[in-house]
């Protein structure tokens, strides 16, 4: 599959519409990563109406219970990069990034 770099189609049309273009999602999905205390997990969710966001969920809260679909989950619990990236959550989100399978979440859009 293809990893990393930026969606392309209807996935990457939806997150220039949602966010301006793929650098300022990338960095709103990050910013809330880094701001986000403690455990939990950051999402890229569609809305009901069509419309993409990043939220975040604490500890093992999932938007799976709302009305949004989750796209695409980034775990921010320390036991997912601590062994590699200590404290350095900024490092391990730049290590996700390279991993992210577009076409999988593109096959998630509703």
């Amino acid at each position: 599959p293809r990893a990393g770099g930026e969606p392309l189609g209807r996935l990457g049309d939806s997150i220039a519409k949602s966010f301006g273009d793929f650098v300022h999602f990338k960095q709103e999905f990050n910013r809330v990563a880094l701001t986000s205390f403690g455990s939990g997990w950051v999402w890229l969710v569609q809305r009901p109406d069509g419309a993409l966001a990043v939220v975040a969920t604490p500890n093992a809260s999932t938007p799976l219970t709302g009305p949004d679909i989750p796209l695409l989950a980034c775990d921010i619990w320390e036991h997912a990069y601590y062994l590699d990236y200590q404290q350095d959550r900024a490092r391990y989100l730049g290590a996700f990034w390279k991993l992210v399978n577009w076409d999988f979440v593109a096959s998630r859009l509703g």
